[in-house]
């Protein structure tokens, strides 16, 4: 197997030693423009809605038994003769866990457009580890489909072929390069940070009444103030208002004019309900995840989780799968290897639904109760085969 691996890199270009040329990150325009709603200065992430769309997405790949599988005896059986399974599942690289390595591959697709997991092969032919490299450090050449590579945390420098690179891409134009779901939804989320920015100030002045101070008539007179004496009078009012008082006196003929809305007014529920609500659409997540939605039970959670499952994180597994399989198997191989994510974990909101699912999959013949036994860790019963 590890002789045929070998051939097979040699003619594929697939974990080959092509690390020699190291170069710095030349991120096109687009990337750039991408990767700066993430600095310091536009942080997305303070959003709660944002931040938590992506850790649902990211905590539900995270948390999914990877299997490795090959065929045989006319199914599909798990295959224990590589290291893939431990790689997968337990620790990836020698800095990250199997979790944390996917959380932050999904991070990667959904945050910066694009994640990159790069293959290192021994001698043998076999796979050493899997690099992930931070996105800012790849530059991907799509005309010649190649990938310079410099990043010094995952330890990956040099230019890599198409065929040796795991490319997962978000929403994509050309099927080549990933764009973030941030570029999409920036207006959304822009909408959001700026209602959130105004909330902050109106707890930081206390809801301050903001008006103006004047006279009845334009006609100077005996009594009456004069324009400096007006605007010496508005900093006075300002400031004890400033300083915690709620009604203040203004002397002789002068008058006051709110200009504010009360503080009840001042609230934007409704304009934030709806930017959340536009958030998870761009992110699909249903709003009961981001807990924008509180009447939720134990059915309603399973009809979220099925979506999220079917319409979101779904479509993020079976890239995952394909691109497994396509990067890291020789195709005369592909259709007798398999690697499949574990869903079942996803639908466990309700006990009662769980026992009654599992009862189902007993008398249609599907799993025998030891099959339900084994995969409650728990002993098997004598007949239960």
């Amino acid at each position: 197997m590890g002789a045929f691996i070998n051939f097979f890199r040699k003619i594929t270009g697939r974990g080959a030693a092509g690390v020699q040329t190291r170069s710095a990150d030349t991120a096109s325009a687009a990337r750039l423009g991408v990767y700066s709603l993430l600095n310091p200065t536009w942080p997305a992430l303070n959003i709660p809605t944002v931040y938590r769309c992506v850790e649902v997405i990211a905590d539900s790949v995270a948390a999914l038994p990877l299997r490795c599988l090959r065929y045989s005896g006319g199914r599909f059986v798990e295959d224990t003769t590589t290291d893939l399974p431990y790689l997968l599942n337990v620790q990836p690289d020698s800095y990250l866990s199997a979790p944390d390595f996917w959380k932050m591959a999904v991070r990667h697709l959904l945050l910066r457009g694009n994640a990159y997991i790069v293959p290192i092969y021994g001698a043998a032919g076999d796979v050493l580890r899997l690099a992930l490299p931070s996105p800012g450090c790849v530059s991907h050449d799509t005309t010649t489909d190649t990938y310079r590579i410099s990043d010094t945390v995952s330890g990956v420098y040099g230019t890599f072929g198409e065929a040796q690179v795991i490319h997962l891409k978000n929403f994509s134009n050309d099927g080549k390069a990933g764009i973030s779901t941030l570029a999409h939804a920036a207006n959304t989320i822009r909408i959001a940070g700026t209602g959130g920015s105004e909330i902050e100030n109106r707890f930081a002045n206390g809801g301050r009444i903001k008006g103006f101070v004047g006279n009845d008539t334009t006609t100077k007179g005996f009594g009456e103030y004069a324009d400096k004496q007006l605007e010496q009078l508005a900093v006075d009012v300002d400031s004890q208002f400033r300083a915690g008082k709620d009604i203040v006196s203004l002397p002789g003929q002068v008058h006051f004019a709110s200009v504010s809305l009360s503080s009840t007014d001042m609230q934007f529920l409704e304009t934030m309900k709806f930017s959340n609500q536009e958030i998870c659409r761009f992110f699909g997540v249903p709003p009961s995840f981001v807990f924008a939605d509180t009447s939720t039970n134990y059915k309603s959670a399973e009809n979220a989780q099925a979506i999220l499952l079917t319409q979101t994180v779904g479509p993020i597994l079976r890239m995952i799968e394909a691109e497994l399989l396509r990067k890291l198997v020789p195709p005369t191989l592909a259709f007798r290897r398999a690697f499949r994510f574990d869903t079942e974990s996803m639908f466990a909101a309700d006990p009662a639904a769980r026992v009654a699912y599992q009862k189902a999959t007993i008398e249609a013949g599907l799993y025998t109760v030891n099959d339900w036994r084994r995969r409650e860790n728990r002993e098997p019963v004598e007949g239960g085969d």
